[in-house]
Parts: C-alpha cells; structure tokens; sequence
C-alpha cells in the first residue's frame, strides 16, 4: 500500500527482554524509511534497553524514565513525542499479524481513532469475554453507536485494547493528556473519548496476535468486586471527562 501519512508507533517496555526483539521485528518489516518506533521504557531493570538498541535500527528511538512512572504515563509520553501523522499503539511482547499497518491506516481515513481486533498468540483464537465466554470481538456494526459502545465499556465487556489501536494526529486534542488520575486503563480512556466525540471506528480484521503471560499490565480475567466497582467508578469519570472534551473540540482545532 501506498499512503503519504508518516506513522510512528508507540511503545512502553519495562523489563520486556524475553519477547521484545521478535516483537521489533515484526513491526519494522511494516512500517516505511520515514517511520518511527517511539519506544519509552519505564526504568527497566534487565536487559530490555540494550536489547532494543542492539536492533540498530535508525527508525527506533528509546526514551528512558528516570525512575518507574506506570505503564499509563510511559504511553503518554511516548505519544507526546511521536512526529507521525498516525499514531500506532503497541505492547512490548505481541506480535503484528502481517498487513496490519495497512488496515489501519486505511481505516482511519474515515475515522480518528480506531480499534481493532486481536487474536491469542498461542491458538490463534479471539479473546472470550470475561461476562458471556463468547468471543470477544468489535463490530463496524457499532460505527456511530455511543451510547451501546459507552455501556459496554461501563460493563466491562468491550475488547478495547491499546495494542490494537491507531489513532490519527488530530485526535490528539481529544485524548491529551490523559486525565491525571488515570493509573490504569489508557486504552479504555482513548475509546472512550473517541466514542464520546464520534471519532471512534471498528476494525473487525485482527492485526495483533496477543500473547497471554503473568506479566500482562491488562487481563481479560474478571477481577474482584471491589476492584470492580472502583474501575466502574473511574470509567464514569473518565465518560464525564470525556464528553467534556468533546464539547471543547470546535474550539480546540
């Protein structure tokens, strides 16, 4: 494909030595010459920085935290320092499915923001849900629909995951900064200021095979009830938060 856009991808690695180099090499066979890979890495203390930097590989940049910062606020960084027209969020330990840069910058033509679907590294299998043990998949069917998307956010059963996000350049008036008091759950913030500004589209193909370990920041394992109700808590004030800034947006271009 051929498409005038620059894209920069958008990193935060802590202590990701085992799975990082094969990562990199999967999104350098498709990003172009005047691409990036912002990487930030959040103080980590093994060999994840030396590993990234022996790639060699002018189109890799590596930004390291003085002291550990969460992976929240190593995301945000790395998009604040990102130059590209296109903005491609990605974890440290999965895998790009081939032609995935592709769909995605195809997609957000039409959209601002966009998520897509991701399959399990080991069985090649969607997700399930955490709720209904069904597959856990978007739909282009819910283009458009807030206040469905915003419900399903609010119950914990909408496979938004950063991995599997692109967002464009003029998106960024929405989402940034991230609210100061999120610690957890950037990718739920991005979707759900996307979706509260209408910004927000699904891309039903899969462009990320997401590998499962203990060490995942997020899990599609159902959590505790009183780690339950303070997410829900935090997803009806990110909601507020983010209708505030959709109303913002005529101004703020």
């Amino acid at each position: 494909m051929s498409d005038p856009r620059t894209v920069s991808v958008c990193m935060a690695t802590y202590n990701g030595s085992r799975y990082i180099a094969e990562q990199l090499s999967s999104i350098l066979a498709q990003i172009g010459d005047d691409d990036e890979v912002v990487v930030v890495d959040d103080a980590s203390s093994d060999a994840t920085v030396e590993i990234i930097r022996a790639v060699d590989d002018p189109r890799i940049v590596v930004h390291r935290n003085e002291k550990n910062a969460g992976y929240v606020r190593s995301f945000q960084r790395a998009v604040s320092l990102a130059t590209g027209d296109v903005i491609v969020l990605s974890d440290q330990d999965d895998i790009w499915i081939e032609g995935r840069l592709d769909a995605l910058l195809v997609a957000t033509e039409a959209h601002a923001v966009v998520a897509s679907n991701l399959r399990l590294l080991d069985s090649n299998e969607p997700l399930r849900s955490p709720l209904s043990g069904r597959p856990w998949l978007l739909s282009s069917a819910d283009d458009g629909r807030r206040w469905r998307n915003e419900l399903r956010i609010l119950a914990g059963d909408a496979p938004y995951f950063g991995c599997a996000m692109a967002l464009r350049r003029d998106a960024l008036a929405l989402v940034m900064p991230f609210p100061a008091y999120l610690r957890e759950s950037h990718d739920l913030w991005i979707a759900t200021a996307a979706n509260a500004a209408g910004m927000l589209g699904h891309l039903e193909k899969a462009t990320v095979l997401r590998r499962v370990h203990e060490e995942n920041a997020s899990t599609s394992r159902p959590r505790g009830v009183i780690a339950a109700l303070r997410s829900r808590m935090l997803l009806l004030r990110l909601w507020w938060e983010a209708r505030r800034r959709a109303r913002l947006l005529p101004r703020m271009r």
